[in-house]
């Protein structure tokens, strides 16, 4: 991380020349950055992009692609599942939680539909077919799936379960190099190209420009090892990612991620975080992280996951990052799946969307006394929990967690046990806090002048809990309200 000298702003009276200059500049070329670019485009900005990579696409281009969004999508309704933003609303208030920005949800859940369409316009493609097995994404093209416990307890009784997963169509997937995240991605950035947004790659932001009055009107940058000085006539938007590969920053603010592996990319290093706070910039829930558990959920939701006193603690069909919350969080990252041999084996065969998480049994018995023995759990502990947990689901109940039905049955023989203390990782849901205008608040609560920010840099709908393409939805939906917002402004002299 560069020093507190190089991070602080730097005055427009130092600058003795400009190397690029343009009414919009956005650093970052990834959701929320192409979104920002497309809108402030089609406002009538200038708009150039600064990206630190020598291409774009950033964190979104290798993601599953899941954009969280709903309230009667047409995909949605094509699928044949009715929501309205009331209920979206509803589910998102308790899931994303503590602390979640109401106004921010109201006004997520009520542009939902609006922000679906607009992406298609831009040719973002979506096959109207559901996809309804347990998982992390689709194993092929289909469009809808759920993707944050909607249809899971406890939110199934408090909102009307609704698959908001949108994922764009994309064949022959390869999780992390080509995915959906890129079949999100490439026809945006087409569509700001055709608009005639300009890139500038390998760009290193170091730090912002401000004149006298502390508006922020640009930007210095590394380029190829040289320092320019980037002109922003009308605002900067701040698209670069979160501080998941800032150990710093991880260390201070978010420690359970300490050791875990940052599920995003190395340029996911805070950069625009810290030049913000450097003007004094307000932060929101900066200890908030998803957390994936990684376990393929085919085998979860056909078994019991027990922490290290033998006792269930989740219910296993839920979505598998709120699984990961409630390891990290609540049971220390000690996690043992229990699994009969004949659910094992059903669960490996139902596995086509994501076999590199199968996880192969770690102890092996007849029974549940030698493997509660073999695992090294309290005596007695495993047993009681297999014998109430057995008498219920032998009427398809679960009234302890509230499985569903459909996946609850007694655990037989034999039995098996697959170690999953510490399979979790994530990254930091915490950053900057913004209006639903993208504007950058001071800690004083007015915004900073031409400054505006979006995505993962930012502290976005997602206070605490996650779902699954609330990162995409909120990144590019508010990358197109920074967009706009920025274009908005009047000329600096």
């Amino acid at each position: 991380m560069a020093d507190s000298a190089t991070i602080r702003p730097r005055p427009a009276a130092e600058v003795s020349h400009w190397d690029y200059e343009s009414d919009v500049v956005v650093v970052g070329y990834g959701i929320a950055g192409v979104c920002a670019s497309i809108e402030a485009a089609r406002a009538g900005a200038e708009v150039l992009v600064l990206e630190r990579t020598s291409g774009w696409g950033g964190a979104a281009a290798l993601a599953g692609g899941l954009i969280y969004l709903g309230g009667g999508t047409p995909l949605q309704k094509a699928c044949g599942f009715d929501d309205s933003p009331e209920n979206m609303k509803k589910f998102m208030m308790s899931a994303l939680g503590p602390g979640a920005d109401e106004e921010k949800i109201t006004d997520y859940c009520d542009g939902s539909v609006d922000h679906y369409n607009w992406l298609v316009d831009c040719g973002v493609p979506f096959k109207q077919t559901f996809w309804g097995e347990p998982g992390w994404e689709p194993p092929f093209d289909d469009g809808l799936m759920y993707s944050g416990g909607e249809n899971a307890a406890p939110f199934n009784e408090i909102a009307t379960p609704a698959p908001r997963g949108h994922v764009p169509q994309m064949s022959d997937k390869r999780t992390g190099e080509k995915g959906g995240g890129y079949m999100l991605m490439k026809p945006l950035v087409e569509t700001a190209e055709k608009l005639g947004v300009r890139a500038e790659y390998d760009m290193r932001v170091q730090t912002l420009i401000i004149d006298d009055t502390t508006r922020v009107v640009g930007v210095i940058a590394r380029q190829y090892g040289k320092e320019v000085a980037v002109r922003a006539r009308r605002g900067v938007i701040l698209a670069s990612g979160g501080f998941a590969y800032n150990e710093r920053m991880v260390a201070a603010h978010a420690p359970l991620l300490i050791g875990r592996p940052g599920a995003a990319v190395e340029e996911h290093d805070g950069r625009s975080i810290l030049m913000a706070q450097a003007l004094g910039a307000d932060l929101a829930h900066m200890d908030a992280t998803e957390v994936a558990f990684v376990c393929d959920p085919q085998l979860a939701a056909r078994g019991i996951l027990v922490n290290g006193r033998g006792q269930r603690y989740v219910p296993e069909d839920t979505y598998s990052g709120r699984i990961g919350q409630m390891t990290l969080f609540h049971q220390e990252n000690q996690a043992f799946l229990i699994i009969d041999e004949a659910s094992y084996d059903e669960g490996v065969a139902a596995t086509t969307a994501t076999p590199f998480l199968r996880v192969k049994p770690t102890w092996v018995a007849e029974t549940v006394a030698e493997l509660e023995s073999d695992v090294g759990l309290p005596a007695g502990a495993l047993q009681s929990t297999i014998e109430v947990y057995n008498e219920h689901a032998r009427n398809g109940e679960d009234p302890l967690l509230h499985k569903k039905a459909e996946w609850v049955k007694p655990i037989g023989s034999p039995v098996a046990a697959l170690d999953l203390r510490g399979f979790t990782l994530g990254f930091p849901l915490g950053g900057l806090r913004t209006t639903i205008r993208s504007e950058v608040l001071h800690v004083s609560g007015e915004p900073i002048a031409g400054l505006f920010a979006a995505g993962r840099c930012t502290s976005g709908v997602c206070a605490g809990g996650y779902a699954s393409g609330t990162s995409l939805g909120d990144g590019s939906f508010y990358g197109r309200r920074a967009g706009i917002t920025a274009a908005g402004q009047s000329h600096s002299r």
